[in-house]
């Protein structure tokens, strides 16, 4: 299996209508509503839509595609309770800025993250990554300098490959797929992400995960970021993983049919200095799936580090 699905997947979810929103029970956790973008940065890449609350060592969440900063709210409560913890959309995603000749490459996002760590004044904070944000945070460290206090990688696109036969299609037919009427395009969008999850989340999450690419400025850019990946921007990071330079902690989600778990054995093999715990019966999505499994494993790690 690949990063993104097969072509086969994706179009037997398409023949599945309708869509289900998967609905759920999660492990009791305070949901009180503390995920908000009510700060703009602006960045190289465009302006950015950012957030961040409570109090204590800076902590930074990173997220990944096709994805916002969105996928954090469940355990954003939580983290606040001990930390000061800054997030944002990539540029291209979310509700950040999204223009037609817009650059959104890893290479992009790598830069961009190190601009807004200055821009917060962040000299070694925490890092929480999720896939793209993943391959982000590293160049953000291995190649511009960034310093972290520890790093916590989760399902993360780290490592060659991560295409797949789909995601190469769209990405050579981007003005065919641009093109497709509002409800196709929807569909595509909502079997894709939808191919990510094993897990039981909340109908709304479903939604909001979804939202973003639904406008026509939302619709272009979901399929510029195909056109535009290039594994060219890991493979620049892959000799550098044993030059991390703070403790590292690895989480993967047993189940993810996106990034099998085959691959996160193979990063931690290339970070062997890092700790590495799986998530049993979740996918790609811990965060939404399991999120008070998520901040079990966290807790410790993050605190130790803390105490350190």
């Amino acid at each position: 299996m690949s990063a993104f699905g097969s072509k086969a997947d994706i179009l037997r979810h398409l023949v599945s209508v309708p869509f289900p929103l998967l609905i759920g029970d999660h492990d009791p956790l305070e949901l009180q509503v503390t995920w908000h973008l009510d700060e703009t940065i602006e960045t190289s890449a465009g302006s950015v839509a950012a957030g961040n609350t409570g109090d204590g060592p800076e902590l930074v969440l990173a997220h990944g595609w096709p994805w916002s900063s969105y996928s954090w709210h469940r355990i954003i409560p939580e983290l606040a309770k001990s930390y000061r913890v800054f997030w944002y959309d990539m540029p291209g995603y979310g509700r950040s800025n999204k223009q037609p000749d817009q650059r959104t490459s890893l290479d992009v996002q790598g830069q961009v993250f190190s601009e807004i760590l200055g821009y917060w004044g962040l000299s070694r904070p925490k890092i929480i990554a999720h896939d793209f944000g993943g391959a982000t945070t590293l160049r953000a460290h291995l190649l511009h300098g960034c310093e972290f206090d520890c790093y916590v990688l989760m399902n993360v696109v780290a490592m060659r490959p991560w295409g797949s036969e789909f995601f190469d299609h769209v990405g050579r037919h981007v003005d065919a797929f641009s093109g497709l009427p509002p409800h196709i395009h929807k569909a595509v969008v909502e079997a894709y992400i939808q191919g990510a999850i094993i897990g039981n989340i909340d109908g709304e999450d479903f939604a909001n995960l979804v939202a973003p690419w639904l406008s026509d400025e939302g619709r272009s850019s979901f399929y510029r970021q195909f056109a535009q990946a290039d594994e060219r921007y890991t493979a620049e990071v892959e000799p550098l993983f044993g030059k991390i330079r703070c403790p590292v902690k690895i989480i993967w989600g047993e189940d993810d049919p996106w990034i099998p778990l085959a691959r996160g054995n193979a990063l931690h093999e290339l970070i062997p200095q890092a700790s590495f715990d799986t998530l049993s019966c979740v996918g790609h999505l811990p965060q939404l799936e399991a999120p008070a499994r998520v901040l079990e494993h966290l807790g410790a790690f993050l605190a130790d580090q803390s105490a350190s």
